[in-house]
């Protein structure tokens, strides 16, 4: 259990965030802390961090929400649905007492696209209990919970090999 714990946010445009914050939960788990990793707008999969988690079970947890593909821009309704249910299971998560870290994969994300409105983030930083380490990853962090936040790494890419048509790469991107 933590003594203290913060409230973490990793956004910007480069790639990383959902990375670190894997990294984090990863040295967390080994540290005998409990973890899980909620990944919004992310359904579909597995990825690799999954099949990990399998093994690491049950001191490292990933649970997936949404819908296979990507956020259908035209027309939210269902996306924002099941982001909301998202967030209702997220905020039981939060509040439980089973996990000493809570990572909260591709929130920022959610709420940019209008899937979640940035109260309800800022009503989860709120919620937090004192030894809960919980992390908020995404593109396009609002000011709002960036305030919030105890710490913020904003990831910059500066070059990516994918502009020069490397696809995606099972067990590096997925």
């Amino acid at each position: 259990m933590l003594e203290l714990g913060c409230v973490q946010v990793y956004t910007g445009n480069g790639k990383g965030k959902t990375t670190a914050a894997l990294g984090l939960a990863l040295r967390a788990a080994g540290r005998g802390l409990r973890v899980c990793v909620f990944q919004f707008i992310k359904g579909g999969g597995p990825y690799g961090e999954h099949l990990i988690a399998e093994k690491l079970a049950p001191l490292f947890t990933i649970i997936q929400t949404g819908r296979p593909g990507w956020v259908n821009t035209r027309d939210i309704t269902e996306d924002r649905r099941l982001a909301q249910e998202a967030l209702e299971r997220a905020r039981n998560l939060l509040t439980s007492g089973e996990y000493d870290l809570l990572v909260l994969d591709e929130i920022n994300g959610a709420v940019g696209f209008g899937l979640i409105d940035v109260e309800q983030v800022l009503e989860l930083i709120s919620l937090r209990p004192p030894r809960v380490e919980l992390v908020l990853t995404g593109r396009n962090a609002h000011e709002r919970v960036i305030e919030a936040a105890d710490l913020v790494t904003e990831m910059r890419e500066l070059k990516h090999y994918y502009k020069a048509g490397v696809p995606a790469r099972t067990g590096i991107e997925s």
